[in-house]
């Protein structure tokens, strides 16, 4: 289903239970396309979390690893191995995960720490599997 980033973010921070942010990063430019927060935040704060979650995903050791588990388990596809990240901080738990349709897109979702993290992933799975941005 086509949707805008904005429309993805707003899904996002009222579909997801204790969510706090959601935010949507383009890997190939590190770029935020599109945030919602229930609290303001500096923009300087937001760029990070693009570049962080960029670096997450394509650092130059992350894909050293992805390239050996494919290499170990003979894929050959250029898709690739990780989906999702999941990262717990003291107060927040943190859900990135990649566009079905567009891998280089990534859905984060921030939930309070007390959020059921099965039903976290579950719903940002299925936000991220539908969205086509």
């Amino acid at each position: 289903v086509y949707m805008s980033a904005d429309s993805l973010v707003a899904s996002a921070v009222k579909d997801v239970a204790n969510s706090v942010a959601a935010g949507v990063i383009d890997l190939s430019t590190g770029m935020l396309l599109a945030v919602k927060t229930v609290e303001s935040h500096p923009q300087s704060v937001l760029d990070l979390l693009a570049a962080a979650s960029k670096e997450l995903f394509e650092g130059d050791m992350v894909q050293q690893i992805e390239k050996i588990f494919k290499k170990t388990r003979g894929e050959t596809s250029d898709e690739h191995y990780f989906k999702e990240i999941i990262v717990n901080s003291k107060n927040l738990l943190h859900v990135f995960c990649r566009l079905k349709a567009k891998e280089n897109i990534v859905l984060a979702v921030v939930c309070r720490i007390n959020a059921n993290l099965g039903l976290t992933v579950t719903k940002a799975r299925e936000l991220a599997a539908g969205a086509a941005l």
